[in-house]
């Protein structure tokens, strides 16, 4: 005599059609974080003390994208693969004093972008603003802008006026960090004068813009043909760290296009030691620091 069957022993089939739901749920999940990443709300982690004591190193926070316009992703998912992206359109401007994240343009002299990295700096200037710095103060338009409420010095004193910084934007400029400009911030449809002296500090901006610029002798080519002028095409804004002797910015790499800023920091939501190891579980539990979580960004 068979044995009879016990339906408790029988166990759940898996169907193709289970199998497809499941997919498409994994699927909505997905595009959603996609949209929600993109739009609305990122986190980003303070990989340097240049924005100290505004924020820490270790410190990550939300960052609201949707304030400014988001955008669609800058990469291909998973890699640092570049595509084109577009904005949406937010519900304002940056501002002058606003802590920005955005896309960082590259160094001085690097024409194509590097590696999509996130930059957290503070907007010092916004397009059509004209940036001086007098012995560490900042001026916009002629006046003074006060220090955001954590600036911070390592250095006890300012550099000489005359002790030049070769690394400093533009190209050729006689300023450094401590003395800088007046240089004023490209606006769309500003016009550039091109000349032989001009031609070292604008060549690299120019490009990026997505132009062949040339000297031959002492004549400018812009895109194959003789030029005495340039339109800039965008909008751009002049960052600084609050941190001001321990920050590679505009001072020293140029203007950040409006398109390519990210949002703005909202709140601290971790903290811990970015150096440590998460294979050294413990310790990275640790050197959690507990005070700054909840901490709002200004």
């Amino acid at each position: 005599m068979g044995k009879s069957g016990n339906p408790s022993d029988k166990r759940p089939v898996v169907t193709k059609t289970d199998f497809l739901g499941f997919v498409k749920e994994l699927v909505w999940v997905a595009i959603t974080v996609l949209f929600v990443n993109s739009f609305v709300l990122a986190s980003f982690e303070v990989p340097t003390g240049s924005m100290e004591d505004t924020v820490k190193i270790g410190d990550r926070m939300f960052v609201n994208k949707f304030l400014y316009g988001g955008s669609t992703p800058y990469t291909i998912p998973l890699t640092s693969i570049r595509i084109p992206h577009f904005r949406v359109p937010g519900f304002r401007t940056v501002s002058r004093g606003d802590a920005i994240v955005f896309d960082w343009p590259g160094n001085r002299d690097d024409i194509e972008k590097p590696t999509q990295t996130w930059y957290l700096k503070r907007c010092i200037g916004t397009a059509g603003d004209t940036i001086r710095i007098e012995n560490r103060d900042v001026y916009v338009n002629g006046t003074l802008l006060p220090n955001p409420a954590h600036v911070k010095y390592m250095r006890g004193f300012a550099r000489s006026m005359n002790d030049f910084n070769g690394d400093i934007f533009p190209r050729g400029a006689r300023f450094n960090e401590d003395f800088y400009g007046p240089i004023e911030v490209p606006k769309r449809g500003m016009k550039l004068a091109l000349t032989p002296a001009t031609f070292p500090g604008w060549e690299v901006f120019i490009c990026r813009e997505g132009h062949d610029l040339r000297m031959v002798g002492d004549e400018i080519f812009l895109d194959g043909r003789r030029a005495d002028q340039y339109i800039v095409q965008r909008d751009y804004v002049f960052a600084m760290g609050d941190n001001r002797d321990n920050s590679l910015d505009s001072r020293f790499w140029g203007f950040v296009p409006v398109e390519d800023i990210v949002g703005t920091p909202i709140v601290v939501f971790w903290s811990w030691d970015p150096q440590i190891s998460i294979f050294h579980f413990w310790d990275k539990i640790r050197s959690v620091d507990l005070t700054r979580i909840g901490t709002l960004i200004h």
